[in-house]
């Protein structure tokens, strides 16, 4: 055997050890992809109950959100109607009342200086009395 020979099946045997490790990565890898495609089957059986329950919430959610729709449209023509009250209270009674409010004032205030004025005069008619007795 010459050295080119032993070259050979040196370089034979390297390569078939080679063969052998990309063989084992393949066949691992293989593995590997056979596990990923059970998982992703898997977890497409599982995410048809998921959405499911997903529909059902939003037809839920959506009922809900109807009904506040409503519930804020009434309040909205109550809001309105109690501000067109309001106003019609305002034009027809508001001004008779302040009218009658004042008129009440103003009575109320003359004959509190009434009084006093009469009390003034009772006072100064005592301080005569008391001043001649003397």
């Amino acid at each position: 055997m010459s050295a080119g020979q032993i070259a050979a099946l040196i370089a034979a045997g390297a390569f078939v050890l080679l063969v052998l490790f990309l063989a084992i990565a393949l066949v691992k890898l293989g593995r590997t992809l056979d596990e990923a495609t059970i998982a992703i089957r898997k977890a497409h059986e599982n995410t048809d109950p998921i959405l499911t329950g997903a529909n059902e919430t939003i037809t839920h959610v959506n009922t809900q959100l109807e009904r506040v729709d409503g519930i804020t449209a009434n309040a909205q023509a109550v809001s309105g109607n109690v501000s067109a009250l309001s106003s019609v209270f305002t034009a027809t009674l508001g001004g008779p009342l302040v009218k009658t409010a004042a008129l009440s004032y103003g009575i109320s205030k003359a004959l509190r200086a009434r009084r006093r004025k009469a009390e003034e005069g009772k006072h100064s008619r005592r301080a005569r009395k008391k001043g001649g007795r003397r």
